[in-house]
């Protein structure tokens, strides 16, 4: 019976949140963040042939061989300790001085009522990270929302229109993820000191069950565009336009109950591709669903799934200014061992993986390491910063440089694994 109620509250919330949008006008364009000139489109893409446009199925490819000589060149250390057993979901900003901020939630355990979220500098000119410090913690964003908070998780920043920084994290009052509502706060000075958190307003009957994962992206007219995910009853991706502190409007990116925490590349001010994190049943494929808009984010289409393992896993999704696109994944049909990068060349739409980040198929007290919840940015357009959870005690930081991807794109590529 209360399975009943529940879906008639669900269904009646979201009959008045489509009658509340629909009257919404037309969204702006998608910004770009680099003058690619739509480089991700393929000059000669029609006369390509059937065989040609289908992705390569990437299971366990190695990386490029001839990359073993740079690998040298990638950065790689750890986020600062904080003492906590159990630390997840890293996000990375980067600041106007060109350093990188980094957020990470820490405690006992995920959804413990001792869970923080941190934050820590990155200095690129002394490759070190500062002394962590907490953005918020249950008793503080209790007392700013005047509302009961039972624990945090997920935060992501993004820089606004005006140069400050949001960042938006994830706040359960009752139950567990699936009761979630996304806030979020402001910084006037790059994170140093937040204002006060607000709460989303992403439905406006039951405000429940929507989560935030993935980097935003931005629209023409300053407003921001928020990947964002569906938990309860359903499991969907939505697509959330943010003015400020506000959700002016919404759109769902996925359907069934298979497909979250969409990662979005913007093709050109119209067009994007967004790729999900897959919740499917056993029975069904455990690739990558997909879903593309044509109209700047008002309405998704389902597309044909990327032919990539995916083991209910979360991936990170990043464009450089050349218009080489990144994506970080387990490319595994289960368990998180084995963390790859995978890369598509402007002029391709085939993805090819270029390094073995992680992998570990031995079992410790009958379990797996877990490798997961990768983020990328990019600092200057040519480079990444990743970051990545490291079985749940540590958060990895791997800085691949401008000239590490001259590499993998000058690189002859290695037959796949089919």
């Amino acid at each position: 019976m209360s399975r009943v109620i529940a879906f008639c509250f669900l269904l009646l919330a979201s009959v008045l949140g489509f009658l509340h949008i629909d009257s919404r006008p037309v969204w702006a364009p998608f910004a770009s963040n680099y003058p690619i000139n739509n480089v991700n489109q393929l000059d000669d893409a029609s006369e390509l042939t059937e065989d040609t446009k289908q992705v390569k199925v990437l299971k366990n490819t190695a990386p490029l061989k001839s990359l073993k000589h740079v690998q040298s060149s990638l950065l790689t250390d750890w986020l600062p300790d904080t003492g906590a057993p159990s630390v997840h979901a890293a996000s990375l900003i980067a600041l106007k001085d060109g350093a990188v901020r980094a957020f990470w939630f820490a405690g006992s355990r995920e959804g413990a009522p001792d869970v923080v979220i941190n934050t820590s500098v990155f200095d690129s000119q002394a490759s070190r990270w500062s002394a962590p410090t907490v953005v918020v913690d249950r008793v503080s964003a209790e007392k700013g929302l005047s509302r009961y908070i039972a624990k945090l998780g997920n935060p992501v920043p993004v820089r606004m229109a005006d140069g400050r920084m949001q960042l938006f994290f994830v706040t359960v009052s009752i139950g567990g993820w699936a009761g979630s509502s996304i806030s979020s706060m402001i910084s006037d000075d790059e994170g140093l000191t937040w204002g006060q958190p607000q709460r989303l307003i992403s439905s406006p009957l039951i405000n429940l069950s929507t989560l935030v994962k993935s980097p935003a992206i931005s629209f023409v007219d300053g407003r921001l565009g928020l990947p964002a995910y569906h938990e309860w009853i359903a499991r969907f991706g939505e697509f959330l336009r943010i003015d400020a502190s506000q959700v002016i409007d919404k759109r769902r990116m996925s359907s069934g109950r298979g497909a979250i925490q969409p990662v979005v590349f913007a093709d050109d001010p119209q067009e994007a591709q967004a790729f999900f994190r897959q919740t499917r049943s056993s029975s069904q494929p455990k690739q990558i669903p997909s879903s593309e808009t044509k109209d700047a984010g008002q309405s998704w289409t389902t597309t044909k799934d990327l032919e990539i393992p995916n083991p209910n896993s979360a991936l990170a999704a990043l464009t450089l200014a050349n218009g080489t696109r990144l994506m970080v994944l387990n490319n595994i049909e289960s368990a998180r061992y084995r963390l790859v990068m995978v890369m598509r060349e402007p002029s391709s739409l085939q993805w090819q993986v270029v390094q073995v980040l992680e992998e570990d198929a031995s079992l410790i007290n009958d379990q797996h390491r877990e490798f997961s919840y990768p983020y990328l940015i990019s600092a200057s357009g040519e480079d990444a910063h990743l970051a990545y959870t490291w079985n749940r005690t540590k958060i990895k930081h791997v800085y691949f440089p401008a000239t590490w991807f001259k590499h993998a794109a000058s690189s002859p590529k290695e037959k796949e694994v089919q």
